[in-house]
């Protein structure tokens, strides 16, 4: 079992949703995910967990190491609608992660939505990733 992602960019936030199982068959596919995030966009990635089903202490640790990759990018990585068990494995030299209940709240925090109008909404998808636009917001 893997994950399907889409990443979004508006407005000078990323926002990748993820969706399916994150354990170990998939911490190369969010790795995968996140080196892409990396390339594009450079404010702030909020990862939308909405979708997620659940995930492994291996699919946390990916979750970590992604806050150090963003990190190292200046770029600070912040999680929406984690699985209902509410924990984060910790990680040593781990950058700190906001954590927000949902992706509205995340995305209030950054008053998104309200700034300058972007010149069009990129998007990137796993060609598993359904099409709609309601997916995972």
């Amino acid at each position: 079992m893997t994950i399907e992602w889409r990443y979004t960019v508006e407005q000078g936030l990323g926002i990748l949703s993820v969706s399916g199982y994150l354990g170990p068959d998939a911490v190369h596919r969010f790795a995968g995910a996140v080196g892409w995030v990396v390339g594009r966009g450079s404010g702030p990635v909020i990862v939308d967990l909405t979708g997620l089903r659940s995930w492994s202490a291996e699919g946390q640790l990916a979750i970590i190491e992604a806050a150090r990759r963003l990190a190292a990018a200046d770029r600070i990585l912040e999680l929406a609608a984690i699985p209902a068990d509410g924990s984060l494995v910790s990680g040593e030299d781990c950058p700190p992660i906001p954590v927000h209940a949902d992706l509205a709240g995340a995305l209030a925090a950054h008053d998104a939505g309200h700034g300058e109008p972007s010149e069009g909404r990129n998007e990137w998808r796993t060609t598993g990733w359904p099409s709609g636009d309601d997916v995972g917001e």
